[in-house]
Order: structure tokens, then sequence, then C-alpha cells
């Protein structure tokens, strides 16, 4: 059994959350695959909002395992309180969640040393969650990294204290302040112990086992394809490889065992952060969707910049990723739109281009636009897809066409009830 695979296509808060937990009834394992609490997944049902981080979506749904896999990143206080609400929400976390023994440990060490070096970039800082993410990561390609493996063994403590003393060192080049330190490990060490009531696992073994046993797994991605390490619009990306192959490494999965591959995308586009953002509105059509889309970062509470839909960047991650399936969400945002615009192509350095270039950072991308009629109509009661209006089935045939992939399920709200899965 092949492993299909779930991602965003564009920077980010596509709501890949939302479409896993609808997804997840036909899979048996649902398994995040990178990034760390960073992530902010929303989900929506029985009137209730919940926002996950680290733990995959999939959480709510019965007698689904979910699997964090060794290329995510852990806060194991964040965790512990992701924990306590699925408690508070009667889920049996002690049965449904599986840790990888490989999995990164973010430090309270880490977090000073991003804060510390967000702040000494100033203006040219990258909008980090501060969350120590990308410390984490350079601890572990620079194999000095603890690992959620390490916390059984008997000299944890001391391995975790040359890490620590390793960081104070790089802290002092910042005269940042430590002072907060000695309380923010009793709480990360009391975390930590909370945590070994999850099962720890050799997630490789476990995950392919479960897959040549036929089970149906489902691997989750955090953070969109344009904030990808490698691909993304560096240096304003994420520190891990958020595209389809980050599903191989993060999880153990051969290539050849990748199967469906569905990419989620806006019906517009927003960022969080700095970065090049070329069909970014600073009017009111930009207001409209920040507003209608409530349009605030689930894991920092920042505002996100909201802009038209770009096509080029769309075709850039499809093809990265090999997406087989397109999901389109926030249809229900853009409906009272008399029309909609599109970037078709950019004027990028004196010619007109229809691709991502790679120094889009220091030479601005000029987008170039195609004009479409809104579909002036309320989508958040729309049951089926012979509903839909007339301009929003253009919408989506627009875009299948230019991007070569078929769009096979519309997000209309927020609940997982207004997912509309088409033909």
């Amino acid at each position: 059994m092949k492993v299909d695979v779930l991602l965003g296509l564009q920077w980010g808060d596509e709501g890949k959350g939302k479409i896993v937990d609808v997804l997840t009834p036909e899979y048996d394992m649902i398994s995040r695959f990178q990034g760390g609490p960073n992530a902010g997944h929303t989900l929506i049902f029985n009137n209730t909002k919940h926002v996950l981080h680290t733990i995959p979506s999939g959480v709510f749904r019965e007698d689904t395992e979910n699997v964090i896999g060794n290329g995510v990143v852990i806060d194991p206080v964040i965790f512990k309180s992701e924990i306590a609400n699925l408690k508070q929400a009667d889920v049996a976390v002690e049965k449904v969640i599986l840790i990888s023994k490989k999995a990164h440990l973010i430090l309270p060490t880490h977090r000073m040393l991003d804060a510390a070096s967000e702040q000494a970039k100033g203006k040219g800082k990258i909008g980090s969650t501060l969350k120590g993410i990308g410390p984490t990561y350079m601890d572990k390609t620079g194999r000095n990294g603890l690992r959620v493996g390490d916390t059984e063994a008997d000299n944890f403590k001391e391995q975790y204290d040359t890490l620590k003393n390793k960081h104070l060192a790089l802290l002092s080049h910042y005269d940042f302040d430590t002072t907060a330190l000695a309380d923010l490990e009793k709480e990360w060490f009391a975390a930590v112990e909370e945590m070994k009531a999850i099962p720890f696992i050799d997630s490789e073994h476990h995950v392919n086992r479960a897959r040549v046993a036929g089970k149906r797994i489902l691997a989750e991605g955090a953070q969109g394809s344009l904030l990808d390490i490698d691909f993304g619009s560096y240096p304003f990306v994420t520190s891990s490889n958020t595209i389809a192959a980050g599903a191989c490494t993060g999880l153990g999965i051969a290539p050849g065992n990748i199967g469906e591959v569905y990419g989620i995308f806006k019906a517009y586009c927003t960022r969080v952060g700095s970065g090049p953002f070329p069909t970014e509105l600073f009017d009111d059509n930009g207001k409209e969707l920040a507003e209608k889309g409530h349009e605030f970062g689930a894991t920092t509470g920042r505002p996100r910049r909201c802009g038209w839909l770009d096509l080029p960047a769309l075709k850039y991650a499809t093809m990265l990723n090999g997406v087989t399936q397109l999901i389109m969400t926030k249809a229900d945002v853009m409906s009272d739109m008399d029309t909609i615009q599109v970037c078709t192509h950019y004027k990028y350095r004196g010619k007109v281009i229809d691709y991502l270039p790679y120094d889009i950072c220091n030479f601005e991308a000029e987008p170039i636009y195609k004009e479409i009629s809104g579909w002036k109509a309320d989508l958040t009661g729309v049951s089926s897809a012979d509903q839909f209006p007339s301009q929003l089935n253009d919408y989506i045939a627009f875009i299948e066409k230019e991007v070569g992939v078929p769009v096979k399920i519309v997000s209309v709200g927020p609940d997982r009830e207004q997912t509309i899965i088409l033909d």
C-alpha cells in the first residue's frame, strides 16, 4: 500500500488541518513529517475550534493512529498544552498518539537563540515564529541535537547540559538576557516527564510495517511549499523540507511508496511574516480578504498579508510536489467580489515569464493579471457541487486548465461539514 501525502502549495495557512480531518475516515494512520509548533492547524466541528501545533490533525477521529514522525521538532511544553486540550475534548491521547524516538527536541535555549537571532537582524528579520524551530534544525544538521529517545537515557541530563552550555556561549555574543532560564528549564523537564506517557516508537519501522500490512496512511505536511528550505523564497523560509520529498525523509518512506499527493491552496493567497509576495494587495480588496477570511496566524496571531491567486507560484509548487489532486479552500471568502484578478505571468527583469524565478527577493516580480467574474453568491450553505454558481465553476475550470491538475475538493467554510467533494 502506498502512502498518500497532503501538503500546502502556498506560504502556509491553506487549511491543511481541516482537510486532514475531513479525509481521516479514509485512513488508518495520519503522520506528521516535518515542522514543529510553528504550525497551526485549525479544525472546527460541533461549533468548537481546535488548533493543533505538533499533533497530527486526525486525532479527533476514533480508531486512527496519529504518528509524530522523525522529521518533526517538538517543544515538550507546547506539546503538554496540546495534550491537556485534547484530554478536555475527551481524546484518549495515550491510545491514539505515537512519537518517533528520532524526533528532535526544542530546548528553552533554542527559543532564546531564535529570539536573539531575529532581534539582531533588525529590518532584515525573516518573520520567525520565535518557537526555536530554526536553531533546533541547525543543531540537528550540526549533529548536536537531542532527540525524544534520548530522554530515556541515564545520562540525559548530562547531554542536555552540554547542549545548553553551547547555547549559552552563543547567547553571550548577543548579550541576550537569560535570567528566566532556570524557571523555563523547570517547566521543560516537567513537560518531558509528562510526554513519556505517550508511546515512543521506532517510527520508520512502525509506518512501513503498517504500509506493508495494507493500512492506509496519510502523511501530513506543515507550513507551505513556498516556504521550503531549498525551493522557497530563501532566506524567508522555514527550516525544513515542506514539499512531498520531505515525507520520505521525515517518515522513512521510500519515494516509490508515495501514492496520491493532495495539494491545498486558497482561492487567493496569504503570507505571514517577511518575504516576497508578488500579488499582495494594499487596497480595499486586501482588507476585505483579511476581514472575511479571518486572516490571523493560528500560532502567532499575527495578521496575514493577503493577495490575489498567483498561478506561476501555484504551478511551481504543483511541479515540485507531483500533485495529483488539488484542493481549494476559502472560496466562500471571495463571494462578494464583482471581479477577481488572477496572476498568470510576471514582468521580471525586463522579461515576461510564467514561472517563479530564482532571485525573487532582490528583484521584484510584477504580476500580470487576468480578470475573471466573481460569484456573487453565499457559498457557506452549499451542500453539493451542483449548487455552485457558474462563475465559481469557471474559476475552478480556469485553474485546472492552467495548472494541469484537477480540483477534487472545494472548502466553502471553516467547519468540517462545509467541504464539497467534486466528481
